[in-house]
């Protein structure tokens, strides 16, 4: 199968890898993964938090998904940097929220006189994050290369 050329350029790039792991963290893991154990020892999932009373709490999932697309998206702006950067800066700042939100729900959580389990899935926001800042340290150093060749001609 035949590729364009600025495509294959765009799947060698180290910050694809990044984008793309921080896609499927937000948009499929986060799924699949347990977030706590209530009290009575029952995984909480993500999807539950959309039966919660409290509208932020809603959210929460929506904003996974909003955080996955964003990755994609971010992937798919390989020819214009400074987007993709300013992309990434948005999707920083919603796992940012994302987190703040989850720590908030854990700090109030009912019943917490019995200590509840954290899930793997309370991370996956701060994992995401350090795989955008990586991505954009490699579109930073992609962008000032193309600077410095441009100031040699």
């Amino acid at each position: 199968m035949y590729f364009c050329p600025s495509f294959r350029k765009m799947l060698q790039r180290i910050q694809t890898i990044y984008l793309v792991i921080a896609a499927l963290l937000s948009g499929v893991v986060s799924f699949v993964l347990p977030f706590w154990n209530d009290i009575n020892g029952e995984q909480l999932m993500l999807m539950d938090l959309r039966q919660d009373e409290n509208p932020y709490y809603m959210v929460v999932p929506f904003l996974f998904m909003l955080s996955g697309i964003l990755s994609l998206i971010a992937v798919l702006l390989y020819k214009n940097r400074v987007r993709q950067i300013n992309s990434n800066r948005l999707n920083i700042v919603i796992n940012f929220l994302l987190l703040g939100i989850i720590v908030y729900r854990l700090l109030n959580l009912p019943g917490e006189i019995d200590i509840s389990e954290k899930g793997i899935g309370v991370f996956i926001p701060l994992l995401v994050i350090v795989f955008l800042a990586l991505a954009n340290k490699a579109i930073l150093k992609d962008e000032n290369l193309v600077k410095s060749v441009d100031r040699l001609r």
